[in-house]
């Protein structure tokens, strides 16, 4: 090939080099640039949007299911010990109360009824007497705060207690048996520990103790609690790490 002469390549090549250089072309490529820019905000816009309406559900199922179905409870006394401490965590099942009734040997939280700090029994506040019988007789009003304790008596029942140990005779059975109570820390002589004079408890209401028995606020003082006072059944324990376990 001859000096100064030219291929078909050379010049396609040089057509390609002015046509990169054009006005045309230099606009042409800042408007792909722009719509790139463009797609690729839209693409972070979008996934911001998707992460927040997953972050909205999440939260929204999370508060539906405690507001519904599981709920956590601190422990808020020493009333459960030895079965649930001082700043334990439980979770209470609050659905099973839509479907069945509350049962003898559950733990459960429940409101109690107004007058039950101050220990008043009945719809005409009184203070039980001691080492009589304990309070049978139902408040119709409910407090606003929550208790947690264990039912040891239902509708129907009769009991008595001594020492801390509750002696029930089922609706509908003719004698009395001691709870089996391997779990509660019992009390002792302490007059507040023997209700020697049974008591029957009323129909739709159960009766609630603490398992440490002489340092709990409970039936024994104010009375039982109708069915529809109850929240739920502690089902679980999962705070602190070493106490995690069912109820």
């Amino acid at each position: 090939m001859s000096p100064g002469t030219t291929t078909d390549e050379d010049e396609s090549a040089g057509a390609r080099r002015r046509w990169r250089r054009s006005p045309a072309n230099t606009a042409a490529n800042a408007a792909l640039s722009v719509k790139t820019g463009r797609k690729q905000s839209k693409s972070t816009v979008g996934a911001i949007v998707e992460l927040v309406v997953i972050i909205v559900i999440a939260l929204g199922l999370a508060l539906g299911i405690q507001a519904f179905i599981i709920k956590p409870y601190r422990i808020p006394s020493g009333s459960m010990e030895p079965t649930l401490a001082i700043g334990q965590r439980v979770l209470v099942n609050r659905i099973a109360m839509d479907f069945s009734k509350p049962h003898v040997g559950e733990i459960a939280v429940f409101h109690p009824p107004e007058g039950a700090e101050q220990e008043e029994c009945g719809p005409t506040p009184h203070v039980i007497k001691l080492g009589e019988s304990a309070c049978s007789a139902p408040v119709p009003k409910k407090s606003s705060v929550n208790f947690i304790k264990r039912i040891v008596a239902g509708p129907g029942d009769e009991i008595y207690i001594k020492e801390g140990h509750v002696f029930r005779k089922a609706a509908g059975k003719s004698q009395f048996v001691r709870e089996q109570d391997s779990y509660i820390r019992a009390c002792g002589e302490s007059p507040e520990c023997s209700f020697p004079k049974p008591i029957k408890i009323p129909p739709g209401h159960w009766f609630m103790m603490g398992d440490n028995r002489g340092e709990s606020d409970d039936s024994r003082f104010w009375g039982p609690v109708p069915t529809g006072w109850v929240i739920g059944q502690a089902i679980a324990t999962y705070w602190p790490i070493d106490r995690i376990g069912s109820l």
